[in-house]
């Protein structure tokens, strides 16, 4: 049976002519600074989004972490939405690595408060302490990977800057939210001072993300890696991959998109209230299920071959990408009104009418 994986699009395979590149790839070692190909990708990403210099990195949560002991000091606050990636799901490394403390303020649909991180920044003195970094994510995961408008992002960072911090974007899937509001993204790099992205995801790359800023703190952040033991030496190999990725896969992401809708409106129509096609802005369905037993309905999905993540008791999370075709997405939906209209809670609501 063929497996329509909607678990994550981390689960992308290269394509063959990212395995060609792969195979052609000129080579060097990087910790000594010496591979062409990586070179050259970093110098490419950087022109792309308005950065001085970049950095590969084998993945988006050692990207954060280098760009986060590379901007702060020990002590130092750093402010963040409180659903965030580097919240939840980086195994609390920004007080192991940075020592830094989170100060999280809940946001609508992943955005910050502008006027909450003002009056967190000033209210800082000399007994607290300092907050020096605000920390934004764009596409917002927990959010259902709704996009950060651009004038939002901007107004952050503009307070931030105002208050003396630094401005940093968690861009893991930031091609998905220049495809969906059509904002390039060298205007979201043009308001922050360090971004991240990821290759692996939508964009099909099987390996690495890239950090991006000045010069000063792509050195501060190569040591970083280092530290954290992200040289790779001959790593062009994994960045003759990810060029391919930038430049040929980026515009398909809407097909993504576009999918997501379909997958959305699907689901909505078998169980009314679960999701709501509005909200779904790229390449995330996030379906709530009260009531419902979630790990059944994954189960029974999983036997029909179609594969979806339980987000805890109550919520589902679908993604797309390059792997799903419409013909899955069609899959999916039917799969899914099967699991619901068979799920005991579904069974026991009708016995009791």
């Amino acid at each position: 049976m063929d497996i329509v994986e909607l678990r994550s699009d981390t689960f992308t395979r290269p394509t063959p002519e990212m395995r060609k590149a792969m195979a052609d790839a000129e080579l060097g070692d990087d910790v000594w600074g010496e591979d062409p190909t990586a070179i050259s990708l970093q110098e490419h990403c950087a022109g792309l989004f308005g950065m001085e210099a970049g950095l590969f990195v084998p993945s988006g949560t050692m990207g954060n972490e280098a760009a986060l002991k590379a901007l702060t000091n020990p002590g130092d606050d750093v402010i963040a939405e409180s659903r965030s990636h580097v919240v939840l799901y980086e195994h609390g490394a920004p007080a192991v690595i940075s020592g830094v403390v989170l100060r999280l303020i809940d946001g609508p649909n992943g955005r910050l408060s502008v006027d909450a991180v003002a009056e967190m920044i000033a209210s800082a003195n000399e007994h607290t302490s300092r907050p020096t970094l605000v920390w934004q994510e764009n596409t917002h995961n927990m959010s259902g990977g709704r996009v950060i408008p651009l004038e939002h992002l901007a107004a952050v960072a503009r307070v931030a800057h105002e208050g003396g911090a630094r401005a940093f974007l968690d861009g893991a899937r930031i091609f998905n939210a220049s495809v969906a509001s059509g904002v390039p993204v060298r205007a979201y790099g043009a308001e922050v001072d360090a971004l991240s992205f990821c290759f692996s995801k939508g964009l099909g790359a099987p390996v690495g993300s890239m950090l991006l800023g000045s010069s000063e703190f792509i050195d501060r952040a190569r040591i970083v890696r280092q530290m954290l033991g992200g040289g790779m030496r001959q790593v062009g190999l994994l960045c003759a991959a990810a060029r391919v990725a930038v430049d040929t896969m980026v515009e398909r992401l809407a097909e993504d998109h576009e999918n997501a809708q379909v997958l959305a409106h699907g689901i909505a129509d078998a169980l009314p209230g679960s999701v709501d096609p509005a909200e779904v802005e790229t390449n995330m369905v996030f379906v709530d299920l009260p009531g419902l037993d979630v790990e059944e309905i994954v189960r029974s999905m999983w036997d029909e071959g179609v594969r979806m993540a339980a987000l805890g008791p109550t919520r589902i999370r679908a993604v797309t990408s390059k792997e799903v075709d419409r013909a899955g997405i069609d899959r999916a939906i039917a799969a899914f009104g099967q699991a619901v209209r068979g799920s005991n809670a579904v069974r026991d609501a009708a016995v009791a009418v």
